[in-house]
């Protein structure tokens, strides 16, 4: 097998010690099919059982294991970045360590690229072992955010991908601190195509992504991509404005033309809360963004490694080359 790194398989890890031994031997028994020399990357998202420990042993017996420990959780799309980071293949190839992405399907994805194609992203026909309310609140997701930004983000799709060398280098330029690596693949353009399949159930342990994450990773993707939700609020005060006026236009005709008014303190309290109600929401999606410009005012790093096994002295020298920039401009 050829000794240079071709293909970089990234996978952001964090309490997968029940399957991540099952992981590391299928994407073995796929990259060994390629004949070219591979590297199998795990980003340790501070992961509290013994996901580390196993990796780490494995990293001792196969030279292609390759180990970056975080220093707390940073979150999935931050393992992500840091995986891109540190990557040395031609192709980076990005899979959860789950198995609900079948590693099997990197080789079709492999034939893509050398057809030309600098992207790569698994489509799903079908999400097996999912409730009916993920699976749609997920299609509404990404139907809203199509509809809401210029940027045209494939549906149905999550980060599992391959991405050529040269999309990973300007991957690196994107420094933002609330990242939507799917979203922001699509923004850098170059030539894309995908792939379908049908999406597993885990092999075990819990999902990483329930219902909060999920809103918060739906919340980066409306927020980087789009400024309609504040838009939104803008067309809300206008509506009420509009509303309020006509109201009062309502309540003089009725005075002037002698019809007796409705007396009570119900309506004026229904409209308060309405009022109060929409000036809130306004209120709060104008301080996700704000929030948003805050975390990027502070140029806090990304992430921060604790350390690192398998990494040769070349790659180390990479390392030091990101954990000394330590402001998050990677």
């Amino acid at each position: 097998m050829n000794t240079r790194i071709r293909y970089s398989i990234v996978v952001p890890v964090f309490n997968e010690e029940e399957v991540i031994t099952k992981t590391y031997r299928r994407l073995k028994q796929v990259m060994d099919q390629t004949g070219e020399g591979y590297e199998l990357l795990f980003v340790n998202d501070g992961s509290r059982d013994h996901s580390a420990e196993l990796i780490q042993a494995l990293s001792e017996t196969d030279d292609a294991v390759k180990l970056i420990n975080f220093s707390r959780n940073f979150g999935h799309q931050i393992a992500i970045t840091a995986g891109m980071d540190y990557a040395s293949g031609d192709a980076v190839v990005v899979i959860d360590a789950d198995l609900q992405d079948p590693p099997e399907l990197i080789l079709e994805m492999i034939g893509k690229w050398r057809e030309g194609y600098d992207v790569v992203y698994a489509k799903r026909l079908e999400r097996k072992g999912e409730t009916w309310f993920k699976k749609q609140t997920a299609s509404l997701f990404y139907r809203i955010l199509r509809a809401s930004t210029d940027v045209e983000i494939p549906v149905d799709t999550g980060d599992f991908r391959l991405m050529d060398r040269k999309v990973c280098e300007e991957m690196k330029r994107l420094s933002e601190k609330n990242r939507f690596v799917r979203g922001l693949v699509s923004w850098v353009g170059f030539r894309q195509t995908s792939v379908e399949y049908v999406r597993d159930e885990r092999e075990a342990g819990e999902t990483k992504y329930p219902l909060r994450k999920m809103l918060k990773l739906s919340l980066d993707g409306l927020t980087s991509f789009s400024f309609k939700p504040l838009k939104l609020a803008s067309w809300l005060g206008g509506a009420l404005s509009l509303s309020g006026l006509l109201y009062l236009a309502i309540i003089l005709i009725l005075k002037l033309s002698a019809h007796s008014m409705i007396s009570g303190w119900h309506a004026v309290a229904i409209i308060q809360l309405f009022c109060t109600g929409m000036i809130l929401i306004v209120l709060g999606i104008s301080g996700e963004y704000i929030g948003r410009i805050y975390d990027e005012a502070r140029d806090r790093p990304l992430y921060i490694v604790r350390d690192s096994f398998g990494l040769n002295k070349r790659e180390n020298k990479a390392d030091s080359k990101f954990e000394s920039k330590l402001k998050g401009i990677i």
